[in-house]
């Protein structure tokens, strides 16, 4: 699925650090860099901080929606991970992103995330969304082999 979504660009150093891009021809997200002014230190376990992207976006299509997730070597490696899991961007939206930054690492432990003005901190994936009509029923039309069982009713050994 191809789409075109219009892409403001608030902080000009982006033009010079380069558009939030795809890094490989296969990629699925596209990273986002911290546009701040100084170094940011994430001490472990602190409240999480948004940090501006220096983008605003319209994607203008009930279809679409962007999803902030964090990068994985980051998350892995030194502990950034985001504050609210992943960030839900509607199509409606046209105000700066943000990404909530925050380091999962032990308190105490010592482990401060330095952040630089520019680093790619995040990742913003675009997806397609499905919005279904409800029907209000008594009972549904078809039975499921899983039924009504829930967390760990199909085994948690495996």
């Amino acid at each position: 699925m191809n789409a075109s979504i219009e892409i403001k660009i608030l902080d000009q150093r982006l033009r010079e650090w380069g558009l939030p891009q795809y890094q490989t021809a296969l990629a699925a997200a596209i990273d986002l860099m911290a546009c701040i002014d100084a170094p940011l230190t994430l001490k472990p376990q602190e409240p999480a901080i948004l940090i501006p992207t220096g983008i605003a976006l319209h994607m203008n299509s009930v279809n679409l929606c962007a999803v902030i997730l964090p990068r994985s070597g980051l998350g892995h490696k030194k502990g950034l991970v985001l504050g609210n899991s992943a960030g839900l961007i509607d199509a409606d939206y046209t105000a700066q992103c943000f990404i909530s930054a925050w380091n999962r690492n032990p308190a105490g432990s010592g482990l401060d995330i330095t952040i630089n003005p520019g680093d790619r901190i995040a990742q913003m994936l675009f997806l397609p969304v499905v919005r279904p009509d409800f029907v209000v029923v008594d009972e549904f039309t078809a039975s499921s082999d899983r039924g009504a069982g829930g967390f760990g009713s199909t085994g948690v050994d495996r």
